[in-house]
């Protein structure tokens, strides 16, 4: 299945692309050599645009190496790396856009350059079950997008990868926690609980780290504390499964009475504990 293209990125190429004839051989940048910028340029453009990735780099990378003073030296650098982008080489497209960044703060396209190293961390996610320190680099450079340029389409992209990301963190938690949990090491796994909803509330994960919570308190013989947790949980998800299970522990055989409708979370959770 073809990649889907981050947001924008004709509107990089196609400004400084010019009308050129066919490629042959003699167009390759192994065997070329002093060719007008411009040929170079969209011969590279031509190499993405039919997914040529090594291909586009390559000649990007010549525009650099033989006219680096030009305006066309300074696209292809942020083309080369949506390139490499583009072939799944994230280290190589992160370390250029660093770079680009770093040489670069006032270009017009610096918005584009941020939100393209973002998503270089953010393909990079891996499942729950596998260590998280991309997640937490792709948040980070997503909020970094947003904090820098909140009103662009790059910013409210990255907003709702920020929700994804978080979420995804969230989920991590939640399987240590369960991990510990069936170790019987309580404590521990009400620490992992208790981060979910602290401090990832707006993620899915919430009704079943209450109800998990709930679980935990019991077997420690905390009743009140399991009774204010459910009672959280009832408040903020009233039709939810986890509720129901939550109630079922502390009232064995009777169903949930229906509750008010959801309310603050965080109010009602910092006010009972």
């Amino acid at each position: 299945m073809p990649r889907r293209r981050p947001l924008a990125v004709l509107a990089l190429i196609l400004p400084l692309a010019v009308a050129c004839g066919g490629r042959d051989a003699a167009d390759d940048p192994l065997i070329t050599r002093d060719r007008p910028v411009e040929s170079i340029y969209n011969d590279a453009a031509d190499a993405l645009e039919g997914r040529e990735y090594a291909r586009s780099v390559a000649l990007f990378d010549e525009v650099e190496r033989q006219h680096p003073y030009s305006s066309w030296a300074v696209n292809a650098k942020l083309m080369a790396a949506y390139a490499e982008y583009m072939r799944s080489n994230y280290t190589e497209a992160i370390g250029a856009l660093d770079r680009f960044i770093r040489l670069h703060p006032a270009n017009p396209n610096i918005a584009y350059a941020y939100y393209l190293r973002a998503l270089s961390y953010y393909e990079q996610i891996a499942d729950v079950e596998r260590d998280q320190r991309l997640t937490q680099q792709a948040l980070a450079a997503l909020t970094e997008v947003v904090n820098r340029f909140p009103d662009t389409p790059y910013g409210r992209d990255a907003r709702l990868k920020i929700d994804l990301a978080r979420d995804h963190l969230a989920g991590k938690e939640m399987v240590i926690g369960r991990w510990y949990q069936r170790q019987r090491l309580h404590l521990a796994a009400i620490n992992r609980f208790r981060r979910v909803v602290e401090e990832f509330q707006t993620t899915n994960h919430v009704a079943e780290a209450l109800h998990r919570l709930t679980e935990s308190y019991l077997t420690l013989g905390l009743t009140e504390e399991a009774r204010r947790t459910a009672a959280v949980l009832g408040h903020n998800f009233p039709g939810s499964p986890w509720y129901q299970d939550s109630y079922a522990l502390l009232v064995p055989g009777a169903e949930p009475a229906e509750r008010d409708r959801p309310g603050m979370l965080a109010r009602w959770w910092s006010a009972i504990f």
